[in-house]
């Protein structure tokens, strides 16, 4: 059950089905509307400031539209061996992706962005995971792809499907970043803008 409607319209600012499925533990009523952002990196800017401006600029394309609605960004960046790291888009790349990080730390900067034009208020956080990878062979990367179809996530894992069986550890200090929202900086955030949570 979905708890009582906010004065203020909640909107995340987002496409994923990834982040509806998180938004929606919160139980507050919220709409989903596509934003639409160059996300070209700007000449050495670091993965955490980049992510954290995407966030911000996503929010901000959906805000303008809404300004008296409180607007939820997100972004997430993979980065190894200091290399930012894409969404695969199909299941050969993401086979490579895998091949590549076997035994190797994987570094996902989730970051959100929550504001409302209306009052002024704007609220930013990065999140970092750490992701390390066992040793994977071939056969066992080719049947994970095949299976969980991860072609839409950085890194072409999902966590919280069969990817985590390529793990050897994950840390964060929030066990949602990895999924793409933040979920304990997001709740901390809604209730300073005035949404009842839990």
């Amino acid at each position: 059950m979905q708890r009582q409607s906010h004065k203020s319209k909640l909107i995340l600012a987002s496409s994923s089905p990834y982040r509806k499925l998180l938004l929606n533990r919160l139980e507050i009523p919220f709409e989903t509307h596509s934003p639409d952002v160059d996300e070209s990196p700007l000449p050495g800017e670091a993965a955490t400031v980049l992510v954290t401006r995407l966030a911000r600029q996503k929010g901000q394309a959906i805000a303008q539209q809404f300004p008296e609605a409180v607007v939820i960004g997100s972004d997430q960046l993979a980065v190894c061996n200091e290399e930012v790291i894409g969404k695969p888009g199909t299941a050969e790349k993401a086979i490579c992706q895998l091949r590549r990080f076997s035994e190797q730390a994987v570094i996902f900067h989730s970051a959100v962005a929550v504001q409302c034009l209306h009052t002024g208020y704007l609220f930013e956080r990065c999140v970092d995971t750490e992701v390390r990878f066992r040793k994977l062979d071939d056969d066992e990367i080719r049947r994970y792809v095949a299976a969980d179809n991860p072609v839409d996530c950085a890194g072409s894992f999902k966590s919280e499907s069969l990817g985590i069986s390529l793990l050897k550890s994950m840390t964060s200090s929030d066990p949602t970043a990895i999924v793409g929202l933040p979920l304990i900086a997001l709740a901390r955030s809604l209730r300073e803008t005035g949404f009842q949570l839990p």
